[in-house]
């Protein structure tokens, strides 16, 4: 066999100087920039074709891929890695997502075999095992829910609360109540709640917040009418604070003949402690990865199963499993599917890993910590970060600050958290909620210790004091550490570039 030694020249040559720098955030270039495309990484044998093998599908130009042996390609993915951001290398602050350490004792039990190996299509009679941990699953969710139905399947939160949503459009058509096409959606919800009614079709009625940051029963009882389908009230909100009227608000929603949809993207702040079916909802999303420590973002894999009152659970989409059997075509006016096969098998066994290790006593605990973590955020840096909503008390799982504590400074809160990127930390939120100018909303989780927050805190201080003193240069500069310095991200999102271009050739030297 003849070896093809193209790219393997034996003289002298020049040495790739891509990413061979000292920084522990090197400026990592493409592959492109590392290798080029007149070589190749690899030795393979010169292929000898004859006739119209491909049948006219011969490529007409060069392939142009740049060519890289398996040390470059290895290292290079390396190097990417070091610039990757994660719970596992330090805090994230980001209020309103939870953020919180994933056990690897989750990602164990995922990886069993009969879970990590299971195929959708495979015959029912042979997933035995998995369709008991969903029931199980299913079990827990409703108990801590105190609800009468849930369903597992919906990918992501944004997935469940259009499936419960769903649910209560195709209650309202089985009474004959068609024409309720409104739902209320306080401004202190999550942005997903007004995009999914206004992506079913409803008509989106915006309830405003009370000068304390929460919703206001007189107000939804105003609002209230015979063309009302529901109310999406986030809660704890995202204001950080548990709604007090919440009782009395589901109590005006349904006399009035209209559900109550609770958004649960912060159930980790109540999980053992409050059941929201006391509190009168008809139906709740549940992020897993928000409150039972399944793997965060990035695109999915997720899960974001619904709950649903005994109101609505004639209505639950399938399929479900009862009794350990997969029940894809019950009898009644259930729902079709809302996502091709069963859900996310790894989800689920990270998520019931989670409640089984903890116990019942275990997760209220989880969730008493995390909102003790952000009450301490809060108390160590209200003296010097402007708290609004500061008559409410104590907040829940997230604490809230504004920009007013800048003005006069030069600094924005972008600037703020551009700044926080050169400390080594991932930004908080930024403008989130929308009912607060400049927001910055952090959720510590319980996860940090009192040590990482205390430094966290110290950090934050130390940057407003500097903000305070005038050195903004600081501020609008930054980040100064990071492989990339500050973006226009407005031309960044209307202009991205995904295609590597070839540089055009510097101009020869006249001579």
């Amino acid at each position: 066999m003849s070896m093809n030694t193209q790219g393997r020249p034996t003289g002298t040559g020049t040495v790739s100087t891509a990413a061979t720098g000292s920084s522990l955030l090197p400026n990592e270039p493409l592959l492109f920039g590392i290798g080029d495309t007149e070589h190749s990484g690899v030795d393979l044998p010169e292929v000898a074709v004859s006739g119209d093998f491909l049948g006219g599908f011969e490529r007409k130009s060069p392939l142009s891929l740049a060519g890289l042996t398996e040390p470059e390609a290895m290292r290079h993915y390396v190097r990417l890695s070091r610039l990757n951001y994660s719970i596992d290398s330090g805090m994230y602050p980001l209020g309103s997502c939870t953020m919180k350490h994933n056990p690897r004792l989750n990602e164990k039990m995922a990886r069993l075999p009969g879970f990590a190996d299971i195929h959708p299509l495979q015959p029912v009679s042979t997933v035995k095992g998995a369709l008991e941990l969903m029931s199980e699953l299913a079990h827990w969710l409703m108990t801590l829910t105190n609800t009468a139905a849930v369903c597992l399947t919906p990918k992501a939160g944004a997935h469940g609360e259009m499936a419960g949503m769903m649910a209560i459009r195709a209650a309202h058509q089985a009474t004959r109540q068609n024409h309720r096409n409104v739902v209320l959606v306080p401004e202190s919800a999550h942005g997903t709640n007004p995009a999914t009614a206004a992506f079913l079709g409803y008509t989106v009625k915006a309830i405003p917040a009370r000068t304390d940051g929460t919703v206001d029963v007189e107000a939804v009882k105003g609002a209230l009418g015979s063309d009302i389908a529901a109310i999406m009230l986030t809660n704890p909100n995202t204001c950080g604070l548990f709604e007090p009227d919440i009782i009395d608000i589901a109590k005006a929603v349904h006399d009035a003949g209209a559900y109550f949809y609770c958004d649960g993207a912060n159930f980790n702040a109540i999980m053992g402690v409050v059941r929201p079916g006391d509190l009168g909802i008809d139906a709740m999303h549940i992020n897993l990865h928000k409150t039972f420590s399944t793997p965060h973002g990035g695109g999915g894999p997720g899960a974001g199963p619904v709950v649903l009152s005994e109101a609505l659970a004639p209505f639950a989409p399938v399929p479900f499993v009862r009794d350990g059997d997969l029940i894809e075509h019950p009898e009644g006016t259930h729902l079709g599917r809302v996502t091709a096969f069963n859900g996310q098998m790894g989800m689920y066994v990270r998520a019931l890993t989670y409640m089984l290790s903890h116990g019942g006593d275990g997760l209220a605990q989880a969730a008493k910590d995390a909102v003790l973590n952000a009450n301490y955020v809060k108390a160590r840096l209200g003296d010097v970060f402007s708290v609004p909503f500061a008559e409410a008390g104590f907040c829940m799982h997230e604490a809230l600050f504004d920009d007013s504590f800048l003005e006069g400074s030069g600094v924005t809160t972008l600037d703020f958290a551009k700044a926080l990127i050169d400390e080594g930390y991932h930004p908080m939120t930024m403008y989130f909620p929308l009912v607060v100018h400049g927001a910055m909303l952090i959720e510590p989780t319980e996860s940090e210790s009192r040590q990482t927050l205390d430094h966290f805190c110290e950090t934050m201080l130390d940057l407003a004091a500097d903000a305070k003193a005038g050195n903004a240069e600081r501020f609008t500069a930054a980040p100064t550490r990071a492989p990339r310095r500050r973006l226009d991200e407005t031309r960044a999102a209307r202009q991205p570039k995904l295609k590597w271009e070839a540089p055009e050739p510097l101009p020869q030297a006249a001579e």
